[in-house]
């Protein structure tokens, strides 16, 4: 089987895509915090109510599912979908067992586009699922994280699906600059596989950025950059390894060897539960720059590396701060 092949963030060649039925993309509608409010005591009337509705509610969702009744956009993501599954699923590791903790989520706009750029770690992707599900809880408007992923995640079975179901698409500057025109908000991690798949010893040290796709294509869209430290996921699956030649007959780019995996079979797949800290710094505004600047390769580079710096800054100072790797 040939090896895992990662398309290049600036690759800006048009990709064929194949039709879908779908509405378009749209950007969301900013929505207020709720305030907090006392529950209804256990068994009151009330309370019943509030069973009788969300019943309700899950038999609506399944009817229309059945019956094809809803609306996916011209990429498969699945608003409804997203929410009232996905999220729902991820949410229980996002609060109980990573216990995340988000810090600067008013540096991301209420509305409109803006591209957020975060470190990637792991061994697995698990950092952009809690990225995605911080997004969407802790932002006062409720907003959806578009991620952008490799070819190798589209070619699986299920987890293609899944991953357009979620809204994530291929990371091409094609797609990411189409979602951005629409106000949504796309997260890109650019340092791939190299980040993701790098050993232990090398953990929260940054590795190269690309060629800086992802501030051209913010430059066209002339929306802010919104770096994002994440800190925790390192220590989740501690590669201390790394199987090549597994690696290449399964089609991967690594396959991972940590002091549990492949050891414990099944149960070393299971994640360490670290304490997280995701951060999300000072946007980077663009809309300030003339349209040719995004074919200037100095001014890319350069804002490559404010970036690129800025989340290895706060990755040292998360850790300076932080107590423990579990607590």
């Amino acid at each position: 089987m040939a090896d895992a092949k990662v398309i290049p963030f600036d690759d800006d060649r048009p990709r064929r895509r194949r039709p879908r039925t779908a509405v378009p993309v749209r950007a969301l509608p900013e929505q207020p915090q709720p305030g907090p409010a006392a529950g209804p005591e256990p068994g009151s009337a009330a309370d019943d109510g509030g069973w009788e509705r969300r019943i309700a509610g899950g038999l609506a969702f399944l009817r229309r599912r059945l019956t094809g009744d809803y609306e996916v956009d011209e990429f498969g993501y699945d608003e409804e979908l997203t929410d009232q599954v996905l999220m729902s699923l991820l949410r229980p590791v996002y609060e109980k067992y990573f216990r995340v903790e988000v810090k600067g989520i008013e540096n991301i706009p209420a509305d409109g586009g803006a591209l957020i750029v975060a470190n990637h770690s792991g061994t697995l992707p698990l950092d952009g699922l809690m990225l995605q599900v911080a997004v969407h809880d802790r932002h006062p408007a409720e907003r959806h994280l578009r991620l952008l992923a490799a070819d190798l995640v589209f070619r699986l079975p299920v987890v293609n699906e899944v991953a357009r179901k979620a809204g994530h698409t291929l990371a091409c500057a094609e797609d990411a600059e189409r979602l951005l025109g629409a106000g949504e908000i796309v997260g890109v991690m650019p340092e791939g596989f190299k980040g993701i798949g790098k050993p232990f010893s090398e953990r929260y040290k940054l590795q190269r950025f690309g060629r800086g796709g992802f501030v051209s294509t913010a430059l066209r869209a002339g929306v802010p950059i919104v770096p994002c430290s994440i800190v925790g996921a390192e220590e989740i699956y501690p590669m201390v390894g790394n199987a090549r030649t597994l690696a290449r007959v399964l089609g991967l780019p690594y396959f991972p060897l940590t002091p549990t995996f492949p050891w414990l079979g099944p149960l070393g797949a299971l994640p360490l539960p670290t304490k997280w800290t995701i951060q999300f710094g000072e946007p980077i505004p663009t809309d300030g720059y003339p349209m040719e600047a995004a074919e200037d390769p100095m001014l890319m580079f350069n804002l490559t590396d404010q970036v690129r710096e800025q989340i290895q800054h706060t990755l040292y100072k998360l850790l300076v701060q932080r107590r423990s790797v579990f607590f």
